[in-house]
């Protein structure tokens, strides 16, 4: 029966104006809609914040991935960081997306641990309303372009809703994703853009979920207590 699971498609990496402009066909032509989370360092070029214009006037959601992703927050020794991260990427987003404001940390592979945000990071998330969005499935389309879809289908049968990170960049998942879409449809897989809390662990700017695991401790906190004190 269709709707038995649920998924929500998401897109990271881009806008690459080849293969963004071909993921948006194979969802337009599925009525599939996705959340695509962009590099500031790709907004620069007017091809860039074209590809993100479209996306929204399409119904899909566009957040923030950084600016250069290059090195994950929790790791990154620039005193700058967010700034050069994450505000510089929200101020070319600002004038093509209207919000709600979503940011997802870099992951290095798609790992969840403390090297996704820094005490600065999330304090910035917290003072502008973004929400925090992280994953349940990272099939690696980027290493196994023919056999992420294998992967991907697996995990979204075995979770109730899964949140798949696929990319929209070159070698990655463009030529097996019309393919993916018909095996889960034929499987009763319902695509949805909703969020489960699960990977939410910061809403429109609030803490809603256990951040330890996911924040790096400043030097006073691995001296004082060893754990971030961010707990809903």
């Amino acid at each position: 029966m269709p709707g038995l699971k649920r998924a929500t498609l998401t897109f990271d990496n881009g806008p690459d104006p080849g293969i963004t402009k071909a993921v948006l066909d194979v969802l337009r032509r599925r009525n599939v809609r996705a959340h695509f989370f962009v590099l500031g360092k790709h907004l620069v070029a007017p091809e860039g914040r074209a590809l993100v214009a479209r996306a929204v006037a399409e119904g899909h959601f566009v957040g923030n991935h950084s600016f250069t992703h290059e090195v994950p927050l929790g790791d990154d020794p620039r005193p700058d960081a967010v700034a050069a991260e994450i505000a510089a990427t929200d101020e070319l987003l600002d004038p093509l997306v209207p919000g709600p404001k979503r940011f997802r940390p870099f992951g290095g592979g798609g790992l969840l641990g403390p090297h996704l945000l820094s005490r600065a990071a999330v304090t910035h998330l917290v003072e502008r309303g973004f929400s925090c969005v992280l994953w349940t499935s990272v099939p690696r389309d980027w290493v196994d372009p023919e056999g992420w879809a294998a992967r991907a289908l697996a995990d979204c049968l075995a979770q109730p809703h899964a949140v798949v990170v696929l990319h929209d960049i070159p070698g990655a998942c463009l030529a097996g994703l019309e393919g993916f879409l018909d095996t889960a449809e034929r499987e009763g897989i319902e695509f949805v853009t909703d969020l489960p809390v699960s990977v939410t662990p910061i809403l429109e700017g609030e803490i809603v979920g256990d951040l330890d695991a996911l924040v790096a401790a400043g030097v006073e906190d691995r001296t004082a207590h060893g754990s971030m004190p961010f707990r809903r």
